[in-house]
């Protein structure tokens, strides 16, 4: 089975190929050339989530009416949030541009993690309650059909940042249960119990 996975982000690439069953091949949107801009005008994840899905399905079905090339079975796109319970659920479908929409100043991937996490640690400066969730929801569009699974793990955001594993608010966020972070923990640890991971395992139900 192939599917494509709306994403080039190669740290949500490698975490998605790491749960995929033997016998399913994840390409990425690098790998059947696609390099438009999908613009995320949702105001939840899961909106965000089926308009990825549809416009590289809409993209995958307007290229095979001319090249009859791609030889697929499915795509699938995330949207994944942290919800802090002391902000009203922000960062929310923010998530991954926090700090940009604040400052307006576009930066790189590994410093754009780096301005999202100093800005939850400030605006959760003081604040007793630090409980919060990751949450992601996967549209899959296969056959002509669409379907959407979640996946949500709960956790606390820690006063400072511990490991260096994992990406984006994994440094912070740590999941009821352990003593460490997303940030300390294996990969094989995260991938078994992550909201993406999560919301993976459902998606896996539905391939079989």
């Amino acid at each position: 089975m192939r599917l494509v996975f709306a994403s080039n982000n190669a740290h949500k690439l490698a975490e998605v190929r790491a749960i995929m069953p033997e016998g399913v091949e994840v390409l990425s949107l690098h790998d059947i050339g696609f390099e438009a801009d999908i613009e995320e005008t949702g105001t939840t994840l899961a909106e965000n989530s089926l308009i990825k899905a549809e416009t590289v399905y809409d993209w995958i079905s307007a290229f095979n009416s001319q090249h009859s090339t791609l030889i697929l079975d499915g795509v699938f796109a995330d949207d994944t949030g942290l919800e802090i319970d002391a902000l009203d659920g922000e960062p929310g479908v923010y998530t991954g541009r926090w700090a940009e929409r604040e400052t307006g100043v576009h930066l790189d991937e590994m410093a754009t993690y780096a301005a999202n996490r100093v800005k939850a640690l400030r605006e959760l400066d003081g604040k007793s309650n630090r409980g919060c969730q990751f949450k992601t929801v996967i549209t899959l569009i296969r056959q002509g059909k669409t379907v959407q699974v979640e996946g949500i793990v709960r956790g606390t955001m820690t006063t400072v940042e511990h490991g260096e594993g994992g990406f984006g608010y994994d440094p912070i966020f740590m999941p009821d249960g352990y003593d460490k972070t997303f940030g300390e923990l294996p990969a094989s640890v995260k991938n078994g119990i992550s909201h993406r991971a999560r919301a993976l395992q459902e998606l896996v139900k539905l391939l079989n």
